[in-house]
């Protein structure tokens, strides 16, 4: 009796340790996967929920417009079984970076993935909100020359539509799916919830704007075209095409008329950005000023970073415009 007793704890001792050691081989066996933008990084979070998680690039407050490589991203890369990323339009540093430190990767250019929607740039700060038609057929993918504009030929900030989310998602399952076969079936579990997540977050957006949808304002960079088809919201023109680029007293002089043309409306800023030139667009007008963070620079990462960085904007819409 004595000697049953005794061999418990050892036995409970040896089937923890299989335990650890199960966990640990489970861990060491999730493929090495790196992200390039916060959005992006939450979308594959997701996916990757009970595999591992993947590396992130450009973290905290930074801007893909603006970022420069830390030797930490460049050991990551060179690591990297996968790395995600939208494309040379949005993350133009990395371009090169990909080329040589990643080419042992499978590259992933996820504004190539099958549906996704693209929308050629506005020209000019003081644009016209679209109108419905021909023009941006929502269930068209367009790209169109647009040499002068250094992000491309079209806009990059695809994440703010949900259905461009669910084509990335799709593609990103995909990709992780021929790296990694054992997980193959997490992957695709993954991939349903989330889709699921995604049409419930779509619906709730809709309800949100429907009170304040009519209503105009302007945006610091014209980042919200995604958004704009998809909740038939009303941006009016932007301070800035390119945030890395100062806009010219014209322009900002431009703004400024729009803004009191339109009345009453809001202009928003980016918490990564300048705020100064959102004050001299506001001076002597009866605009109120609020906040959209396109990038996420304000979140944590994670996958829960998606839903939050949307509902954030929706939010800040409907209370800045009510």
């Amino acid at each position: 009796m004595n000697a049953a007793k005794a061999f418990l704890p050892l036995a409970a001792a040896l089937l923890l340790s299989g335990l650890l050691v199960g966990t640990a081989a489970t861990a060491a066996d999730a493929p090495k996967v790196v992200v390039s933008i916060k959005p992006i990084h939450s979308l594959v979070a997701a996916i990757m929920q009970g595999v591992g998680t993947p590396d992130l690039i450009v973290d905290g407050a930074a801007s893909p417009h603006t970022y420069a490589l830390k030797p930490s991203n460049a050991r990551s890369l060179q690591q990297a079984q996968v790395v995600f990323w939208v494309g040379p339009g949005m993350e133009a540093f990395l371009e090169k970076p990909l080329a040589s430190l990643g080419a042992n990767a499978t590259v992933v250019e996820l504004d190539d993935a099958p549906g996704i929607t693209k929308l050629k740039f506005r020209e000019g700060g003081a644009f016209e909100p679209h109108d419905d038609g021909d023009e941006h057929d929502a269930g068209e993918n367009h790209a169109h020359d647009h040499g002068d504009h250094d992000h491309g030929e079209f806009d990059t900030h695809l994440w703010l539509d949900p259905h461009n989310a669910k084509a990335m998602v799709a593609e990103i399952t995909t990709s992780l799916v021929a790296v990694d076969p054992a997980n193959a079936l997490t992957y695709e579990a993954n991939q349903k919830a989330l889709n699921d997540k995604l049409d419930a977050l779509d619906a709730e957006i809709a309800s949100t704007l429907a009170p304040v949808k009519e209503k105009p304002f302007i945006v610091f960079h014209d980042a919200y075209q995604y958004f704009e088809h998809r909740y038939g919201v009303r941006v009016s023109g932007s301070i800035t095409v390119s945030p890395e680029t100062i806009p010219g007293a014209q322009r900002v002089a431009e703004i400024h008329s729009k803004v009191a043309d339109l009345g009453a409306t809001c202009v928003f800023a980016e918490p990564q950005f300048e705020p100064k030139l959102v004050n001299v667009v506001l001076e002597g007008t009866s605009a109120k000023s609020g906040t959209l963070d396109p990038e996420a620079a304000t979140l944590p990462q994670g996958p829960d970073l998606y839903f939050d960085l949307m509902r954030d904007i929706a939010s800040s819409l409907k209370a800045c415009l009510s």
